[in-house]
């Protein structure tokens, strides 16, 4: 059950690297530097995880469960901090990728 939670972390590391390159986007100078540095240091610690986790849990169920919470994050983290837009069918996917997640989770062993 460990191993789940530190996948989840991993996952949101993974939001954190894709906050950090989006921020570095919008900045520049020393300030775009101190971005990419928390998107090295994100990638890094997401990276690691990642690879702890594959361990104990088959690596298609945890690379899939990872990118899934990646993806899921960085498109609420889109929508709220960025302003990017918001219509039916960005919502709708996004429920089905969280309910491919948990159903993931459900049928591994």
């Amino acid at each position: 059950m460990m191993n789940w939670l530190w996948l989840v972390i991993a996952g949101l590391f993974e939001v954190g690297f894709a906050t950090c390159l989006g921020k570095a986007k919008e900045t520049s100078g020393v300030l775009a530097t101190w971005w990419l540095l928390g998107f090295l240091a994100c990638l890094t610690i997401s990276m690691y995880l990642l690879y702890k986790v594959t361990l104990s849990i088959p690596i298609g169920t945890a690379y899939a469960v990872w990118t899934g919470i990646g993806a899921v994050g960085t498109v609420l983290v889109g929508i709220f901090l960025f302003k990017e837009p918001v219509d039916f069918w960005r919502i709708f996917f996004i429920v089905t990728l969280i309910a491919s997640i948990v159903g993931l989770k459900v049928v591994s062993h």
